[in-house]
């Protein structure tokens, strides 16, 4: 199974309503607003970085960026990196590199919100492709995935 029927086998099994949806490659989440023609600030940016030994699923705005003395506030923790492709690669067996979903609760990785992710009704994320895209209520997301939610963006 792939990631994209994985992730509509979780939502349907949920009782989530979704809308999938199909665009030119992308390989940045600025590049997938653009293609679906949607602000950024709706698309749900999958970030991975390591904490001291252990990786997280950050999640944030498309046209945002991580603020690293915020984050490690917010984690209480001294060492915070982004993490190399080879180092989380194979977490995510049924996805493209860098087309992850926002949903680290499958693959047993923390998840933390960036608190302005939280403010649409709406998320459009990454669908295990770098041509498939899913939107689902944020709410929704949010009572599937539980993450921790705090400010570590930077916003434009």
């Amino acid at each position: 199974m792939n990631c994209k029927e994985r992730l509509e086998k979780y939502l349907q099994d949920n009782g989530v309503s979704f809308q999938t949806m199909l665009h030119p490659t992308a390989y940045t989440a600025q590049e997938v607003a653009a293609a679906q023609h949607i602000p950024g600030k709706q698309v749900a940016k999958v970030v991975m970085a390591k904490v001291d030994d252990r990786m997280v699923m950050l999640v944030l705005p498309a046209p945002s960026r991580i603020d690293f003395d915020k984050l490690k506030g917010l984690l209480g923790v001294k060492d915070v990196r982004l993490a190399k492709e080879e180092e989380f690669g194979d977490i995510f067996p049924d996805c493209n590199l860098g087309a992850m979903p926002p949903f680290g609760n499958l693959y047993d990785i923390p998840v933390y919100v960036d608190t302005s992710l939280t403010e649409d009704l709406e998320i459009v994320f990454q669908a295990g492709t770098h041509r498939d895209t899913m939107k689902i209520r944020y709410a929704d997301y949010a009572r599937l995935v539980n993450p921790k939610i705090g400010r570590f963006a930077l916003h434009p």
